[in-house]
């Protein structure tokens, strides 16, 4: 059998979870409630379903392969020219495109972990070196980011809020660190959950835009906006990386379905509004549940929490919690990750956790 290069056989895919109504067979259960990939629970907006709708007729055709409508709502609502966005088959999609057209075999990228898994994946399929650094306090380690800085870097990945652990980085430590980041190498901001923060010290990252700097920041619909399932994201850069990375984007990246989902979404502000309150909600119930039953967590910016467990029982939870019809998220074999759900989503999921936990200590 033809054979890969080493640095392609060295990586570690992403493992996804197997679709619901599969576990629910396999395990003789009705009703699995899930809280493992961070979606929305309230779905997308009741006008993202209404754009859809009016579109179906037209499958027979090809996107608009430069999102013109979609970049025109998106420039508006930013302040920036059309020509600084990119759209991606979620904001996913980009990280590989800016990989694959920053990097070569033998170039680093400095990353934070835990982190999001896509930085390292996307590293080393061009050949390069993940160089990670280990979260402090559970949030991204600035300072030494920086210092890992070196001649090889091409790229330095920050995720804020950062997924696992749902911290952020504040906008003075994040001012500190761009002025230590030198010239050619291209900060990716990675902004998937900000609408979910709530926390005023959270960086504007359009200011390093407006100053010339070499950023790239990502979007996506995929969480508040609740659109997973159409998988739709863009990035904000500087019109000269976005021109580059164009070059190496597939010309119909992203379907029709998702762009007209995209914009109807964006003007649905209610639904939007909605959706954080009811995380909001959410979270300050688990936070008092998750202390009730004696589970050490992480406060949260996003719409997850990160469970630290005092001993490697992860496996053994998650297959307990899935024999109960509650999915969640191992992440490694001290922690878990759980996504925030609706009000009775919420509550089979402590319910669960009340008959599991006792068995477990």
């Amino acid at each position: 059998m033809i054979s890969p290069p080493e640095y392609i056989r060295s990586i570690r895919p992403y493992v996804p979870g197997k679709p619901v109504e599969e576990l629910e067979r396999e395990l003789g259960i009705k009703g699995a409630v899930k809280l493992a990939s961070n979606e929305n629970p309230l779905g997308p907006s009741p006008e993202a379903r209404k754009a859809v709708s009016r579109v179906l007729s037209e499958l027979n055709r090809y996107p608009d392969g430069g999102g013109f409508y979609l970049k025109r709502e998106l420039s508006g609502r930013l302040g920036v020219p059309a020509e600084s966005l990119i759209l991606g088959n979620g904001s996913n999609e980009l990280i590989d495109i800016a990989v694959r057209t920053f990097m070569v075999a033998g170039d680093e990228a400095v990353m934070a972990t835990p982190s999001f898994v896509v930085y390292p994946i996307s590293t080393r399929s061009v050949g390069g070196r993940a160089v990670e650094v280990p979260l402090r306090r559970w949030r991204h380690d600035l300072e030494r980011m920086a210092e890992e800085i070196g001649q090889r870097t091409k790229i330095v990945f920050v995720a804020n809020p950062n997924n696992p652990t749902g911290t952020i980085n504040h906008d003075r430590e994040f001012r500190e660190f761009m002025k230590r980041v030198p010239e050619g190498v291209l900060v990716v901001i990675d902004e998937a959950y900000r609408e979910y923060v709530q926390d005023e010290r959270y960086p504007d990252s359009l200011e390093y835009l407006r100053e010339g700097r070499d950023v790239l920041i990502l979007r996506t619909f995929s969480k508040a906006y609740g659109l997973a399932g159409l998988r739709i994201g863009y990035g904000i850069a500087k019109e000269g990386i976005v021109a580059e990375m164009n070059k190496v984007r597939e010309p119909f990246n992203t379907n029709t379905a998702a762009q007209v989902a995209a914009v109807a979404s964006l003007r649905d502000v209610e639904h939007v509004r909605r959706s954080v309150a009811l995380n909001e909600e959410g979270k300050n119930y688990l936070y008092g549940e998750f202390k009730r039953l004696g589970l050490q967590f992480i406060p949260t910016e996003a719409n997850f929490i990160y469970i630290r467990l005092d001993r490697p029982m992860a496996s053994e939870l998650y297959d307990r919690m899935l024999r109960l019809g509650v999915i969640i998220r191992p992440m490694g074999d001290e922690a878990l990750r759980i996504t925030i759900g609706l009000p009775e989503e919420n509550r089979v999921l402590v319910e669960a956790l009340e008959r599991v936990l006792p068995a477990l200590r």
